[in-house]
């Protein structure tokens, strides 16, 4: 006995239990013959239940029970020291150990099993309450039988058998090595497997200090056969291989491109060099696959002596397949030679390509010495320079080659320049960008799969992207299919590549997405929030079907709600898509989303946002329907937004959007206005948001105050007139980076009442005219048409010198400059205002009275035409003088009521009472009269109406009636047998008018006697 008997049973007892839950624990961790160590945890495990029943009934304190105990420590520790031997030991050597290993588990476990059942056997009465459950596991732990996996064995008796026939062939090496990487689930690269080599490599060192001579060699037999496959060839050993043979070649001329192989390499039975050399009993060497064949057709002689051979054992020859690989590799380092030196003369570029895929072809390791003798980075660089189609395509088909399987050259190229040249290509034509695709595609795999660091790199490179959506969008690609397989892995790993799919305007992906499930909708939405998208990609978007899903989210989480909200905004910047939210029922759920009562800020803001958009539009009301396209109630709408602005204690970032989406919904209709000022007093509401601190909350109401003013402008003028508000009004209209905001302050200060003087002398005071003026010379069109409105609240047509103030600034060019250039409102009233102006031109005047004047006889300046007098624009504010006839002539031309209406009343200013016949004659030299005519064949009944006013005034002159009488006539006959008007002002007007010209006809015509009693 040992010491264990002067220690307390108990504690024994409680030393072994933990020892065996320790040592259950640790089996179930080993990788390989992980199902012997299972099975050994496991039945560890039900061990401890045994061992906690003793601790609870007092076991036995006999010397057969401590005997027992102090086994069953023994057969746990070799347990336990069993699977620390094996559990952090490389995979591969586990795996070629596998058999052996089993065999060990199996072991130890039937020895606990024993000491199990001696224990059992000294606490028999201790044990009785569980004496079946004791009795089946010792039973079967005794019995067990472990045996490896057969896929495990297959590869270790494959590997054994190579071992056994000395196969060092690469082939062979690469093969077994992808299968035992494969079932122990190591990456078949360069860095891994050297880890699993060096673990190997410690185990024979091991083996050497514990003198177990075969497992030394059993080991060092595996290093040598797994180190010639690709995977696990040292970089720096296979430079330095390189390099010896390089300077083997040295010796030879320059010229040299091939070796002659020596008579013994050559196989007597095929001629050929000999790849994997036996040798018979009699001397003779045959090519392996030659001489089995050999054998297989029954002969059994030396087929180069014809000796029979009393003994078939076929023997490797290494040194001379060493001597043999050595002649082939020289003539390898000989063709890279000269593949290199044609390359960097630009010369016989194809040729070289297709030199480097037969060395390739011909031995992997030219993988590796194409890299080290520079080939790739010069194959490389060409890629980049050349222009050459079929060049390019050969270097794309070489590279592929260079690759494929072989991951230290896949760093190299995708670490390179190479990557983006690659990358390039997939833009060019269909030979090239296929080319491209199937060497990227090779590129992104590595032997477990896809290379994950490489397909993050690739999606880093929206270019990329874009290039391989424009090909899988093409029709006529020819890689669509493995475009997509690239496409579908970028997108499982980083979704900003279906964010790049969706900018080049494939949003399947993207959709696809959506309609996964809830997660997959918000992940996909947060993507739509982050597109860059213009109007065309919006409208796609929306047609792929993304709206209704976005829709449903609303009902979602506060996160849905607001990536949902978010998305939609975008979205909404579409008119196409404007029409898909509507009709899909969206705007009823973001209203009564928006007016809830408790919902966050944030949210309100969204549904506002969309609102403002969705109202953008001139058909914006064609939005607010329900699902079923029936018009909102829109005033209930304009209220609620009202009454948002009533809690003062809300943030800027709050106001903004209510206040945009209120003044969209407002400028749909003024009916609506009214509706809003009268049911919430809106005037109220809005006025004090002018004296906010943002700049854009001010803009936003002066641009409702405008609307609002057409109805309540009493409110908007009290106002005014308190301290600094009509400096800010005057800002607005300074205000040059916004034509929004300068067209509703000057539509604000048209509309107020123009009775309010004292309102207008202070704007006067203050620069208000300064900057309608500069509104008028540098503003917006829209600007541009308010400012002329509010233009007239600053001249009284009876108060000279307001009119004589503003000719001083300047305004009668630019009034003549609407005439021409204006839109049609602008032109309107520019052509009002200078009518204005006109009436004023015969108060200023001086009219000669008779030729024999001493005033008139002395001065060189020229009269006035029309008004028989010296004018200008300063003095007299002539319209002939401001060279504005030409321009209100044209306005006759343009068939535009509005603006013809109006250059006929300053027309009319031309043609004085006293003096018709100046003005006719103005008109008749400015080619007026007969444009003045032709309205009366288009005009509505109001023009026609004003055109024969001022007809009537032309045709007193007896001139006028000689030039226009003939026309004139058969237009005014047309119009006395015209009953319009109801009581009939416009028939007889112009009967009037005709018969102004009958007075001056030779014959008189009795035609119009009817008409006139």
């Amino acid at each position: 006995m040992s010491g264990l008997e002067l220690i307390p049973i108990g504690t024994i007892l409680t030393l072994v239990t933990d020892q065996v839950l320790r040592t259950a624990h640790a089996a179930a961790d080993v990788l390989i013959g992980k199902e012997s160590f299972k099975a050994l945890s496991k039945y560890l495990f039900d061990i401890e239940p045994v061992l906690k029943e003793l601790q609870l009934r007092e076991v036995n304190d006999s010397q057969a029970a401590r005997v027992a105990l102090e086994s069953l420590e023994g057969d746990v520790k070799r347990a336990n020291n069993l699977v620390e031997k094996y559990r952090n030991r490389g995979r591969f050597y586990l795996l070629v150990k596998c058999r052996s290993i089993v065999e060990e588990v199996e072991q130890v476990t039937r020895g606990i099993g024993r000491s199990l059942d001696a224990l059992s056997i000294a606490n028999t009465e201790v044990l009785s309450r569980i004496s079946d459950q004791v009795d089946r596991l010792q039973n079967e732990m005794q019995k067990v039988e472990f045996e490896a996996s057969q896929s495990q064995l297959q590869i270790v008796d494959k590997l054994n058998q190579g071992l056994r026939e000395q196969k060092l062939d690469q082939a062979f090496a690469n093969d077994i090595l992808d299968d035992i990487a494969r079932a122990v689930g190591v990456p078949v690269e360069p860095s891994e497997i050297s880890k699993e080599l060096a673990s190997i490599r410690r185990e024979k060192e091991e083996a050497a200090n514990r003198k177990e001579q075969a497992e030394y060699i059993f080991l060092e037999q595996i290093i040598k056969l797994l180190s010639r496959a690709d995977a696990a060839r040292d970089y720096e050993e296979v430079k330095n291989q390189y390099i010896e043979r390089v300077q083997v070649i040295e010796r030879y001329d320059p010229r040299e491109k091939y070796i002659l192989p020596l008579k013994s390499f050559l196989c007597c039975i095929t001629g050929a060099v000999m790849v994997d050399p036996v040798s018979l009993c009699t001397g003779t060497t045959c090519e392996r696959s030659a001489i089995e064949a050999w054998f297989y057709d029954g002969n059994r002689t030396d087929p180069e002596t014809k000796e029979v051979l009393e003994d078939t054992t076929l023997r490797s020859n290494i040194p001379l397949r060493q001597s043999i690989e050595e002649w082939r590799e020289i003539n390898y380092c000989l063709v890279i030679r000269s593949i290199r030196e044609n390359l960097l003369s630009n010369s016989d570029l194809q040729e070289s390509m297709s030199q480097m895929q037969a060395l390739i072809k011909e031995n992997s390791i030219n993988k590796d010495w194409i890299s080290v003798g520079g080939l790739t980075d010069i194959v490389i660089s060409i890629l980049g320079s050349s222009n050459d189609t079929e060049v390019k395509m050969k270097i794309l088909n070489t590279l592929k080659d260079a690759v494929e399987g072989h991951a230290r050259n896949k760093e190299k190229v995708a670490e390179s320049q190479g990557w983006d040249h690659i990358i390039s290509c997939l833009g060019g034509d269909s030979s090239i960008s296929t080319a491209a695709i199937d060497l990227l595609y090779e590129l992104l795999q590595d032997r477990s799969g896809w290379n994950q660091c490489f397909c993050k790199k690739l999606c880093e490179n929206r270019t990329a992207v874009a290039f391989l959506v424009t090909l899988l969008k093409n029709p006529v690609s020819n890689s669509a299919e493995v475009v997509e397989k690239i496409l579908m892995e970028l997108f499982e790993i980083n979704e900003d590549s279906i964010i790049t799919a969706a900018n080049c305007g494939w949003y399947k992906p993207l959709f696809d997405h959506m309609i996964r499930g809830p997660d997959s909708r918000i992940s996909m939405a947060k993507a739509i929030v982050n597109l860059e998208l213009d109007d065309l990609n919006l409208k796609l978007l929306g047609q792929e079907g993304v709206i209704p899903p976005l829709l449903e989210m609303l009902s979602g989480s506060i996160e849905s709600k607001d990536l949902s909200l978010s998305a939609l905004v975008k979205l909404a910047g579409s008119h196409a898509n404007k029409r898909i939210i509507a009709a899909s029922g969206g705007v009823p759920l973001i209203l009564d989303l928006m007016f809830s009562p408790q919902i966050r800020t944030f949210i309100t803001i969204k549904c506002s946002e969309i609102l403002e958009k969705l109202s953008s539009d001139d058909d914006g009301i064609d939005f607010f329907v329900d699902g079923e396209g029936k018009q909102l109630e829109l005033d209930s709408i304009i209220t609620k937004l009202l009454a948002l602005q009533q809690n003062s204690n809300s943030g800027h970032n709050f106001r903004k959007p209510t206040l945009r989406a209120l003044l969209g919904i407002c400028k749909f209709e003024t009916g609506l206005v009214k509706k809003a000022i009268l049911a919430a007093n809106g005037v109220s509401l809005i006025l004090p948001l002018l004296d906010d601190s943002d700049s854009e909350i001010r803009e936003t109401a002066i641009s409702l105050l405008f609307l609002f003013s057409q109805h309540e402008p009493e409110g908007v003028v009290e106002y005014l007139f308190r301290p600094r508000r009509l400096e800010a009004l005057i800002g607005f209209l300074e205000n040059d980076d916004n034509a929004n905001v300068q067209m509703a302050a000057a539509g604000l200060l048209a509309n107020l009442p123009k009775s309010e003087r004292e309102l207008t002398m202070k704007l006067i005071e203050l620069g208000g005219l300064d900057a309608i003026i500069s509104i008028l010379k540098t503003g917006k069109m829209e600007a541009k048409e308010n400012a002329l409105s509010a233009l007239f609240r600053f001249t009284d047509p009876t108060n000279i010198e307001s009119q004589r103030d503003l000719v001083k600034r300047g305004i009668y060019p630019l009034l003549v400059d609407f005439l021409n250039t204006g839109s049609v409102t602008a032109k309107a009233r520019a052509a009002a205002f200078i009518g204005d102006l006109s009436m004023s031109t015969p108060m200023l005047t001086v009219v000669s009275k008779s030729p024999s004047c001493w005033f008139f006889k002395s001065s060189r300046v020229p009269l006035c035409p029309a008004h028989d007098s010296i004018c200008s624009v300063a003095t007299t504010f002539c319209l002939l003088e401001a060279n504005a006839l030409p321009g209100l002539i044209k306005l006759l031309h343009g068939e535009v009521h509005a603006t013809a209406y109006e250059a006929i009343l300053t027309l009319s200013t031309l043609v004085l009472e006293d003096f018709p016949q100046r003005g006719a004659r103005v008109l008749h030299e400015s080619n007026a009269i007969k444009p003045l005519l032709d309205i009366l064949n288009w005009g509505s009944d109001s023009l026609k109406a004003e055109a024969l006013g001022l007809l009537e005034k032309v045709f007193v002159s007896k001139e006028m009636v000689e030039h226009y009488g003939t026309t004139a006539r058969s237009r005014l006959i047309g119009l006395t047998g015209t009953n319009i008007y109801g009581d009939g002002h416009l028939r007889r007007k112009a009967a009037k008018v005709l018969s102004l010209l009958e007075r001056y006809s030779k014959s008189s015509s009795s035609a119009v006697s009817g008409i006139l009693e």
